[in-house]
């Protein structure tokens, strides 16, 4: 779509100290499903839209915590902050409660009963943790599989090393889904789900069908494959973060946990236009 002067104030951040802090209407979005503060121990002190501010920072930016600007609270607090996020479901949450919001706004039942699956490798940093080799794209690091709605919104992921081909991935992020998403059961997916190997698992799991999009024998060039391209426009929507450019994560939570935040980003900003 061409920007006009109409749609180019739709974007416009303009007034805010970083582009990637939140407006007030994306923090309405967000702030209902803040978990609340602890019962017991030293009272929250802590701006909770100041964390979440650079949190996102960081997505959209990709620096070290160490290089978070001083106007934020101290690095080490929002360390704490996501850490504890990223492993009580928080980041998890938020998504699933925006992605309902997003497809009843566009007019669609909150819960998608279809999906696209794809993965995609990226390398990995010295900090450690699982990694492997994709032989097929050369790239030694990680997978992030991911399973989106036919809009394109994320409702499933999992990270893991590069070596575990698409057609075993693809059971345990499945799987993840089957409790937040119940009535999705049919998958679009490429070549490599293709067989035998990956339908007879997922009869353990329930009924679910796999329907293989592949690309004409007659193509020449670049095409357009149906359905094929959601997932793909989705992995683009979540390159616009700097963090995602690599794994730079030491432990599995927190690489899935910078992929939901880089989603959030994107789902918070377009439910907040007018």
């Amino acid at each position: 779509m061409a920007w006009t002067e109409i749609t180019r104030l739709h974007y416009v951040r303009e007034g805010l100290r970083y582009a990637s802090d939140l407006t007030d209407a994306e923090w309405k979005l967000i702030e209902p499903l803040m978990p609340p503060a602890s019962p017991i121990g030293r009272p929250r002190t802590t701006e909770l839209r100041a964390v979440v501010n650079a949190i996102l920072y960081m997505a959209s930016t990709g620096c070290q915590w160490r290089q978070l600007p001083k106007d934020f609270p101290a690095y080490s607090t929002v360390q704490g902050y996501f850490y504890e996020w990223s492993r009580n479901g928080t980041f998890v949450g938020i998504n699933h409660v925006l992605v309902m919001a997003a497809r009843e706004k566009a007019g669609r039942e909150a819960s998608p009963s279809a999906g696209v699956i794809d993965s995609q490798s990226v390398k990995t940093a010295e900090s450690g943790g699982p990694r492997g080799f994709d032989a097929g794209k050369k790239i030694k690091g990680r997978k992030r599989h991911i399973v989106t709605d036919t809009d394109g919104h994320l409702v499933g992921l999992q990270v893991h090393s590069a070596d575990i081909q698409d057609r075993d991935g693809a059971v345990s992020v499945l799987s993840s889904i089957r409790a937040l998403y119940p009535w999705l059961r049919h998958v679009f997916a490429d070549g490599g789900y293709a067989g035998d190997k990956l339908r007879n698992a997922l009869r353990k799991l329930g009924r679910w069908t796999i329907e293989i999009i592949k690309r004409s024998d007659q193509a020449i060039g670049f095409a357009v494959l149906s359905r094929r391209w959601v997932v793909e426009r989705t992995f683009a929507w979540l390159g616009r973060c700097r963090r995602l450019a690599k794994d730079f994560e030491a432990t599995i939570a927190s690489a899935v946990a910078w992929v939901f935040v880089a989603h959030i980003r994107t789902l918070t900003r377009r439910l907040a236009r007018a």
